[in-house]
């Protein structure tokens, strides 16, 4: 008896395991308790009364109007009690945003076929000659412990990083921009993160969430022809004002709030918003010339609508616009790419200034979500696997030529499941990286896909480089122009924290 009731359990599992419609699972039940009931010499009687009640059991789960009544209703009632009420906002970013092959994923019958099926992605011939000769000599230029030297990107580096559209990437050719598509863009930043991490920020943020990913999608016409051509010229360096000390990156949250009200512009009173805000961690704040600024309007006046609370709004605000403060530079984790505060107290701006205008007021956060998803599909997985790269390639070649015991390190058991791991997550990293960028280039707005690679390729940085650390051993401790790792170390903890922090994602 005991063995049968025991190998219920195998049973059960082997059924879960199979996702078995209920009915199976009736179907099995009743032939289990049949079996029991004669192993246990069961009378008649008490046979029929187990069955009747099994029976009605089952008729509760396989009865859709009998089950949604008496078991998913009540669940439903206490799971409402349990859990906060969603706001409109909350809505408007799980709504924001296309839903790609993760979808199937999460319903628990992915089709790995279809999976495969996807087109790989590939450069065009201007994408591979701007990566094998431009991308190639901006590495040259660059150099991390000169940069850590002087604290920031040379002259000629930046120069350079202009003149060549680096900033450009994403505007289309119409605007004299490069037109590339964002495997491109992973790919320079991938090769760029092997060899300075200030370039690669330097120019990925421009290409990522900020006012060029803003405009193209939701500007007018006039703001594209006017920022588009400059931007990507590098006569203007753009920044993106959005994380708030309170509020982290949860623009929902943010304290800084406008209020539409008439104003002096221009020697004449017109309609705008008077707004302040208190913006920190924002990367090339200190050298920006244009910023884009994420804020909570409000209407108390009826001024644009019937509506008080009207909601985030997105504003493209130039550096030296009257009442805009830019602060005292950050210093990351020593980390030389340029960072700090925008503030501003009473800044009164026309209703122009806001990205697409007057009419998308209050669509701000749809607008971050799903620019968000793009960027963060491409900036942190090319950033953290070129490190990874950098480690596996640098670490490999060192774990052969250090010699300890007569002995090359590589060949030490403990070693070489450092090395197993640098180069398994080394490949797993870049293959996200590659099909995330892919589903952008085809036409997805991947926000959930974005977010699990962002965490997994970050999450993955961390335990490599972590491992080529301690291969290295005290080649990785002392800072200095043969120091290829350490900077590296340094400033893990910042992708692990940016676009969302991966102990929140999670």
């Amino acid at each position: 008896m005991i063995w049968y009731v025991l190998a219920l359990v195998p049973l059960m599992g082997a059924l879960a395991y199979r996702r078995a419609p209920l009915f199976l699972w009736a179907a099995v039940g009743v032939l289990w308790l049949s079996g029991f009931a004669l192993a246990g010499g069961w009378g008649l009687g008490l046979t029929l009364f187990a069955m009747a009640a099994f029976a009605a059991l089952c008729a509760i789960f396989l009865l859709d109007p009998v089950r949604k009544a008496h078991i998913t209703a009540p669940i439903l009632k206490t799971f409402r009690k349990a859990l906060p009420s969603m706001s409109q906002t909350e809505k408007d970013a799980l709504e924001a945003g296309t839903v790609w092959w993760e979808g199937q994923l999460f319903a628990g019958h992915p089709d790995w076929h279809r999976m495969l099926a996807y087109p790989w992605p590939t450069l065009t011939d201007a994408e591979q000659r701007f990566l094998d000769v431009d991308t190639s000599e901006l590495c040259r230029l660059t150099d991390e412990w000169t940069t850590s030297q002087k604290q920031d990107l040379p002259m000629a580096v930046w120069d350079y990083i202009k003149r060549q559209g680096f900033l450009g990437m994403i505007i289309p050719t119409e605007y004299g921009g490069k037109g590339f598509s964002a495997y491109a863009h992973s790919q320079v930043v991938t090769k760029l993160s092997t060899r300075s991490s200030a370039a690669a920020v330097t120019v990925m943020v421009p290409n990522s969430l900020g006012p060029a990913e803003l405009l193209l999608h939701y500007g007018t016409e006039a703001q594209k022809n006017h920022y588009l051509p400059r931007l990507a010229k590098g006569q203007e360096i753009p920044a993106f004002a959005l994380t708030s000390p309170w509020a982290g990156s949860d623009a929902a949250s943010i304290p800084d709030a406008g209020v539409v009200c008439m104003g002096e512009w221009k020697g004449k009173q017109v309609l705008g918003v008077r707004v302040s805000f208190d913006k920190r961690y924002i990367t090339l704040a200190p050298v920006c010339t244009v910023f884009g600024l994420a804020f909570r309007l409000f209407d108390p006046d009826h001024l644009l609508g019937e509506t008080e609370d009207v909601g985030i709004t997105v504003a493209l605000v130039p550096w030296n616009h009257p009442g805009v403060d830019i602060g005292r530079r950050h210093f990351p984790l020593n980390a030389i790419w340029m960072n700090g505060p925008i503030r501003g107290s009473d800044v009164f701006m026309p209703l122009d200034f806001i990205i697409g205008g007057p009419q998308m007021a209050g669509q701000g956060w749809r607008m971050l979500m799903e620019s968000l998803a793009a960027g963060r599909s491409i900036s942190l997985p090319g950033s953290n696997t070129g490190m990874q790269k950098l480690t596996a390639r640098a670490v490999g070649g060192y774990a052969r030529v250090r010699y300890q015991f007569k002995t090359a390190i590589g060949k030490f058991e403990g070693v070489e499941e450092a090395l197993t791991r640098i180069g398994a997550n080394t490949y797993l990293s870049d293959a996200a990286r590659i099909f995330t960028a892919g589903a952008v280039d085809a036409g997805e707005k991947p926000s959930v896909v974005s977010a699990i690679a962002k965490y997994h390729v970050t999450e993955r940085a961390r335990q490599t480089v972590n491992d080529g650390m301690d291969v290295i051993g005290g080649k990785g401790i002392c800072l200095g122009p043969q120091n290829f790792l350490g900077r590296a170390y340094q400033q893990i903890p910042v992708g692990i924290t940016v676009e969302g922090a991966n102990i929140l994602t999670r």
